[in-house]
C-alpha cells in the first residue's frame, strides 16, 4: 500500500465540481448552439437520462432552456427505470419541472404519450464491463428489445404529421472487437473482429445487432436513425463506482491507496472528455445521415493504461497531495481481460467532415476536470 495523502499538504485546486459542470455546460451549449436551435420548440426523449451520458445530455438541454425565450424552449422527457434510485441532480430537475421524468423500463412497452417526440436519444443500457457481464440478459434486452420499441414508435409516427426528425442510438467502439494492427486507427468501414460467445458478447453483439436494426429501419422506412460509436468517453457523470478504468483509478486515489493495474498496463486507448463527446452527439442527432454510423471520440493521444495511471497519480499529487504510486496485481478472475482489445483509436474524419465535430479538450485538462469532479462526488451507490 502507498502512503496515500500527505496530511500536511494543501489542495491547489481553485475550482469546485460545480464550477467544472457549469463551465462544461456552457461549452456544450456554445458549441452545439446550431443543433440546439434546431430542437427549439420541439420535444426530446432521452432514455437512460439519469446515467453517465444522460448527465450532460439532460443538463445541457436544461442549461439551454434557462437562457432562451419561451418559444425556444426544448421540451424534455426522460425515461428511467431508477434501479439505483434517482440521483440528487436529476431529482432536482424533475422537482423543478424543468424535465419530465417518467419511471419506465425500456424493456417494457412504451408508455402512452399524448405529446409526440421529435427527437429520441436512446442512452439506456449497461456499459461497464463488470456490470454487463453480471447482467447479460438485461444488457441485450435494452440494446435490442428497447431499441426495437423505439424504432417501431418512429415507424408508426411517420406520415402522421408528427414525424420523428432524428433518432440517436448509442452503439459502441466495442463493435470493432480487437482490430488487426492495419485497422488502427479504425474507420467506420471496418467490419470488426468480435467473439459472439465470449464474456463481452452480450454487450458487443447486442450493439452490433442494434446497428443492424437501425440500418434496416432507415432503409425500409426512411427513418432518420443515426448511430454513435463512442470511444472511451469519461468525465463528470461517470460514477466513481462504475468500475471502468478512470473511475477505478480515481477511487484508489481518493481512498489514499496505490493505483492498482490488473494487467501489464500495455493496452492503449484514446480518451474523449464527455463535454466534447456530447457536442458530437447533438451534432449527430441533428445532422447525421440516416442509417449511418459515426465514430465519436478523439484520435489522439493514444496512451497505455500504465501511462494513464501515472498521469492521474501525477495530477492527484499536484492537486491533492496524493502520495501513492502505480502497482500491478494479478487479475481477479481468469476471464477478467478476455477479449479485451490491445489498442483502440478511432478515425474521426467522417464526423469532422459531415457533422463539424471538432473535439478540443486535451486529455490532461479533461483528467484534471474529472478529478475535481470526483473530489466533490465521492459518495455514489454501486453502479
Amino acid at each position: 500500500m502507498g502512503s496515500g495523502f500527505n496530511s500536511g499538504s494543501r489542495s491547489t485546486v481553485l475550482e469546485t465540481a460545480q464550477d467544472i459542470v457549469a463551465r462544461d455546460l456552457e461549452y456544450i451549449c456554445s458549441r452545439s448552439s446550431a443543433e440546439l436551435s434546431r430542437m427549439a420548440g420541439k420535444h426530446v426523449l432521452v432514455t437512460g437520462g439519469a446515467g453517465f451520458l444522460g448527465y450532460y445530455l439532460t443538463q445541457a438541454i436544461v442549461h439551454w432552456n434557462r437562457s432562451v425565450k419561451s418559444d425556444q424552449l426544448i421540451r424534455l422527457t426522460v425515461y428511467e427505470n431508477f434501479m439505483r434510485g434517482a440521483p440528487a441532480w436529476f431529482q432536482s430537475l424533475a422537482d423543478s419541472g424543468e424535465i419530465r421524468a417518467v419511471k419506465h423500463n425500456i424493456m417494457e412497452p412504451l408508455p402512452p404519450n399524448p405529446d409526440p417526440f421529435h427527437f429520441i436519444i436512446h442512452a439506456a443500457g449497461i456499459a461497464s464491463p463488470i456490470y454487463y457481464r453480471a447482467h447479460p440478459i438485461e444488457t441485450m434486452d435494452a440494446n435490442v428489445g428497447g431499441l426495437r420499441r423505439l424504432l417501431d414508435y418512429c415507424r408508426l409516427q411517420k406520415g402522421s404529421g408528427h414525424d420523428v426528425e432524428g433518432v440517436l442510438f448509442f452503439s459502441s467502439s466495442e463493435v470493432y472487437g480487437d482490430p488487426a494492427p492495419e485497422w488502427i486507427p479504425t474507420p467506420e468501414t471496418y467490419r470488426g473482429y468480435v467473439s459472439c460467445t465470449g464474456p463481452r458478447a452480450c454487450y458487443d453483439e447486442a450493439k452490433r445487432f442494434g446497428e443492424t436494426l437501425c440500418v434496416t429501419f432507415a432503409q425500409q422506412f426512411g427513418l432518420p436513425v443515426r448511430i454513435a460509436r463512442p470511444f472511451n468517453n469519461y468525465g463528470p457523470g461517470l460514477k466513481i463506482t462504475d468500475r471502468r478504468v478512470i473511475p477505478d483509478f480515481a477511487r484508489d486515489v481518493f481512498a489514499g491507496r496505490d493505483i492498482v493495474l490488473f494487467s501489464d498496463g500495455l493496452p492503449t486507448r484514446t480518451f474523449c472528455y464527455v463535454a466534447d463527446a456530447v457536442v458530437g452527439y447533438f451534432k449527430l442527432l441533428v445532422r447525421g445521415r440516416g442509417g449511418e454510423a459515426y465514430n465519436i471520440g478523439t484520435d489522439g493521444p493514444e496512451v497505455s493504461m500504465f501511462e494513464l495511471a501515472r498521469m492521474i497519480a501525477g495530477q492527484a499529487a499536484a492537486m491533492f497531495g496524493y502520495q501513492g504510486t502505480v502497482v500491478r496485481k494479478e487479475v481477479p478472475t481468469q476471464d477478467y481481460l478476455a477479449d479485451n482489445p490491445n489498442r483502440r483509436c478511432p478515425v474521426i474524419d467522417k464526423a469532422r467532415t459531415e457533422l463539424g465535430y471538432d473535439p478540443r479538450i486535451t486529455l490532461e485538462d479533461g483528467l484534471r476536470r474529472t478529478m475535481i469532479w470526483y473530489a466533490g462526488n465521492l459518495d455514489a451507490e454501486e453502479a
